[in-house]
Formats: C-alpha cells, sequence, structure tokens
C-alpha cells in the first residue's frame, strides 16, 4: 500500500503510527508508535513526537522541537525553532517520573503560534489564535488572542486569526489586514465578533 505521505529517508516512523495525508516528514525526525498526526503538516529537520502526542491537520512543527507525550496541538498551529515543550513538572534523575500517570497536559489550541526558543511549562494551555513570543516562558495558561512574550510569559497585546497585532479602541477593534472584528472584556478576555 502507497503511503499518503512524505518522510525523508532518514526519518524513523515506528509502526502503529497514524500520519494524514500530504504530511511532510524530515531529516532525522522520529515519529513514536502511537502518535497521531494530521493531514498537510510540515514537520522539520530533527522532530521528536511521543506515542501519546496528538498533531491537528496543517500543524507547522519547525526545526529540533520535542513533542512529548500529553501534548496536543489542533489544527494550524505553529511551533517555532527549538521552542520546548515539557511533560514533567519534578523531574528528577534518581527518581524517574516516566509513566504515563506522570506526564501533565499541555493543550495548544486551534491557529495558536509559538515562537523560537519559547518554552511551555506543562499543565497549561495556549488559547485559539494566541502568540507567544520568541524566548518566552510561558507558566500559566495563555487566553485565546492573546499575544504574551516575557520570562514568565505576561499579556501584552492581542492579536487577529490572521496574525496581525490588533488596537483597540473602547474595547473594540477591527484588524487592518482582514477586517475581523473583536470585543475585549475586562481587559483580559478578547472574542471574535461574528
Amino acid at each position: 500500500m502507497k503511503k499518503k505521505y512524505y518522510a525523508h529517508p532518514s526519518a524513523f516512523i515506528d509502526e502503529g503510527v497514524n500520519i494524514g495525508e500530504e504530511t511532510q516528514i524530515w531529516h532525522c525526525s522520529h515519529i513514536f508508535k502511537g502518535a497521531l498526526i494530521g493531514k498537510k503538516c510540515k514537520i522539520g529537520q530533527n522532530v521528536v513526537i511521543h506515542g501519546s502526542a496528538v498533531i491537528g491537520d496543517n500543524v507547522k512543527i519547525q526545526n529540533n522541537v520535542s513533542v512529548y507525550d500529553g501534548v496536543i496541538l489542533e489544527n494550524d498551529v505553529f511551533c517555532g525553532p527549538s521552542m520546548v515543550f515539557t511533560n514533567i513538572n519534578n523531574p528528577r534523575s534518581a527518581y524517574p517520573r516516566n509513566t504515563s500517570e506522570s506526564y501533565k497536559k499541555t493543550l495548544v489550541k486551534e491557529g495558536a503560534s509559538i515562537g523560537a526558543n519559547a518554552t511551555v511549562v506543562c499543565s497549561h494551555s495556549i488559547g485559539k489564535c494566541a502568540f507567544i513570543g520568541a524566548g518566552s516562558v510561558v507558566t500559566k495558561d495563555v487566553p485565546d488572542y492573546a499575544l504574551v512574550f516575557g520570562t514568565p510569559a505576561r499579556i501584552k497585546g492581542w492579536m487577529c486569526r490572521c496574525g496581525e497585532k490588533l488596537h483597540f479602541e473602547n474595547n473594540k477593534a477591527e484588524c487592518k489586514i482582514c477586517k475581523k472584528k473583536y470585543a475585549l472584556e475586562d481587559k483580559i478576555k478578547c472574542k471574535e465578533i461574528k
């Protein structure tokens, strides 16, 4: 049976992996048994995807990213080069915590972008279409459409679904690129207006 995805000859794809059509997997990447990868994904060089990781459709994972057990990336997520996920809060070499009960969940919702060299500490979620600045450290949940950066990452603004920074007046904004409209509630919750 012909594969419906592309994998570079140097990639390691374990048996028992579910990979969607038109997905591309590049040099020296390793996909573990049990991993679920959607359609039209681009998985860069030296990427590791563990067995209980779930990757949605049209996800882009740049070079040198490890998607550990417990990480879920919804559709259209972007993971920048060398960004880091964790999946254990209190690791110790002498006291291994490598059981499924030890792994904490991390959810990255639809359309979110994580910049290069950012770190996402486990047990948190990143909201829909949120934008994590390069080099940031995420230590708590990030709301939908939030622009966060710094160490630790803090809300510095709001982003449109298309990736343009929003400018609010009287708690309302219209994207200057795609013209989508947004409302801001209590300065901590942004939502798209239909």
